[in-house]
């Protein structure tokens, strides 16, 4: 008789605590961003922050950003009170992306009115320049050269290597038989 009377307060507990999550307005701090232009190879880290202005609590139940050059940084923390503010943090990693970027980082959850949030963000990513000299550069390079060469020994094809001439290593003293 006790076991039935405990399960009978466990269903009935169980039921009364299971609440459906009803969606939620939210409101996120400049959804669709602008950047200024990225060196390629350098990071950018992006911030919004997530305002949760509706009756109900947010659960965030997926956080799905359009390219695998961005990383999420987020917590275990996902559910956001009513009237509560969170920030969303993710690092963009500008190596495989030369020209326009357009990403966009979709928040799934209880919200108002797809059940979807967009956050969107463009920026031009510059590749590296091959720098060519011009011609006043070049000049001036071969003119520093000609002037070194007469302070150091050897030629500049000779890099990394010289000959001291006032030592003759067949005249050395520890091979006698080779002084000739």
């Amino acid at each position: 008789m006790t076991r039935l009377c405990l399960v009978a307060t466990l269903l009935l507990a169980t039921a009364a605590c299971s609440k459906k999550v009803q969606p939620t307005e939210i409101v996120a701090e400049d959804p669709v961003r602008h950047y200024y232009p990225l060196l390629a190879g350098q990071e950018l880290d992006l911030t919004w922050r997530l305002a949760n202005v509706g009756t109900e609590p947010l659960v965030i139940s997926d956080i799905q950003p359009s390219c695998g050059c961005i990383v999420v940084d987020f917590d275990e923390n996902n559910i956001l009170l009513p009237g509560k503010e969170m920030r969303l943090r993710f690092k963009y990693a500008s190596q495989k992306n030369v020209g326009y970027v357009r990403h966009t980082v979709r928040i799934f959850g209880n919200i108002k009115p797809n059940g979807m949030l967009p956050l969107t963000f463009d920026l031009n990513v510059v590749p590296h320049s091959d720098y060519q000299r011009d011609y006043e550069e070049l000049h001036r390079a071969h003119a520093d050269a000609r002037r070194l060469r007469g302070l150091v020994d050897g030629d500049e094809s000779m890099l990394g290597y010289y000959v001291n001439e006032a030592e003759n290593s067949r005249a050395h003293a520890r091979y006698p038989w080779r002084g000739e």
